[in-house]
């Protein structure tokens, strides 16, 4: 692929690789050590707590700094205190000094370099490619994502045998390469950048550029929407212990479905990618996304409830991969941080609301009723956004 030919990107895509990788690894071997150390579940949610509380804070500010300053510093130093984290969390384990609250601090620190760095690399890479080339970088760099998220707990989890700060040094040792990486890509024309004083509402200038842009906003509030109702993957225990009645093992399969599909999907738009019709296709991505969570909360078969998920992740990764181009292509570079960090805040916001809404949910329906009042009102919302954003309706071509 002709963009394979860009070292600035190839660069990216492997610090990408590696930070993704050693954040799953990493999650999985603190919550193990969480639990082995208290034995308690409310400890293990109150690891996602703090993983997520500065996130909820610094993101508008990470945004802000991230068109203020050099974006690969800004990344590099970030990856470089998630390599402090993981070499803190090896070092205390091995020795033996580090309790749960040592942890809960380390995990806190971790969020915060989350928080700078998730925004700051989807601001970096459109500079990265060609813009007729960006739906491809995209499809590319989410491919990324999927493979960490598919192959990263699962190593966590084998190295975690061999001994408890294994997975912690390797997570470390994968952030430090990340940011050696990151650091060598050539700084281009975006190093010159003046910089915004920093103001309360330059901070915030970014939800104001999102409302006034009525195409970012609707693919934004569609996907904040969409996960938020569609939640099914957050009641997978319960499938698979009473719906589906198969094993950990058949929950484990269920867990990978969707990752499959997007990592599927994702390389085949980075080889196919989408020429025209995008706001349509995105549309229509968020159709089969809501008609897959249907199917798989119908579903009593296991082969037929792993088939929906592996639809619903390919169909999650149609709409992720036309937002984010849609969203970097008509942002100009100097708000990209801004506008990336408040579409991050709603990604998050929205994944850790919509577990909870499937929850309470389940809890007042029953886990079918939940699933599949869930999918038929993420159908509602698309064919409602398609009235409210006809302007999102109509976008054709991503990549100019």
């Amino acid at each position: 692929m002709s963009f394979l030919r860009h070292p600035r990107f190839i660069l990216f895509w492997c610090a990408r690789i590696c930070s993704s990788f050693g954040y799953q690894a990493q999650s999985v071997a603190i919550g193990w050590r969480v639990y082995a150390l208290t034995g308690s579940s409310l400890d293990l949610g109150l690891v996602g707590l703090a993983q997520f509380l500065p996130i909820l804070v610094l993101t508008l500010a990470a945004g802000h700094a991230a068109d203020r300053y050099d974006r690969r510093r800004i990344a590099a130093i970030c990856q470089c205190a998630e390599a402090l984290g993981g070499g803190i969390l090896a070092l205390g384990t091995f020795q033996g000094w580090l309790g749960v609250h040592g942890i809960f601090a380390v995990v806190v620190l971790l969020g915060a370099a989350r928080a700078f760095e998730s925004p700051t690399m989807s601001a970096l890479m459109p500079s990265l490619v060609p813009p007729n080339m960006l739906s491809r970088a995209s499809a590319w760099s989410t491919s990324a994502n999927q493979t960490a998220s598919i192959v990263g707990p699962a190593v966590g989890g084998i190295v975690y045998a061999l001994g408890a700060p294994v997975p912690f040094l390797l997570a470390g040792t994968l952030f430090l390469s990340a940011s050696c990486l990151i650091s060598l890509v050539s700084p281009g024309e975006r190093a010159q950048a003046a910089r915004e004083p920093a103001t309360l509402r330059s901070v915030f200038s970014g939800i104001a550029y999102i409302r006034g842009n009525p195409e970012i906003l609707g693919a934004i509030s569609l996907d904040l929407v969409a996960v938020l109702l569609g939640g099914a993957t957050a009641l997978l225990p319960i499938y698979a212990a009473s719906i589906l009645h198969t094993g950990p093992w058949g929950l484990g399969v269920l867990r990978a479905s969707p990752a499959v599909g997007a990592l599927s999907m994702s390389i085949l738009l980075a080889w196919y990618p989408i020429r025209g019709g995008a706001g349509h296709k995105m549309f229509a991505a968020v159709g089969v996304f809501g008609l897959a969570t249907i199917l798989f909360g119908v579903s009593r078969s296991l082969p037929i409830s792993v088939a929906a998920l592996v639809l619903l992740g390919a169909a999650d990764v149609v709409s992720v991969v036309i937002r984010f181009s849609l969203v970097q292509i008509r942002t100009p570079d100097s708000m990209r941080g801004r506008v990336s960090a408040v579409n991050m805040l709603f990604i998050g916001t929205s994944n850790q609301l919509g577990e909870f809404e499937s929850g309470i949910t389940a809890a007042l329906l029953g886990a079918v009723p939940a699933v599949v009042v869930g999918g038929v009102a993420t159908l509602g919302v698309a064919l409602l956004w398609m009235r409210l954003f006809p302007a999102l309706r109509e976008v054709n071509a991503l990549d100019r």
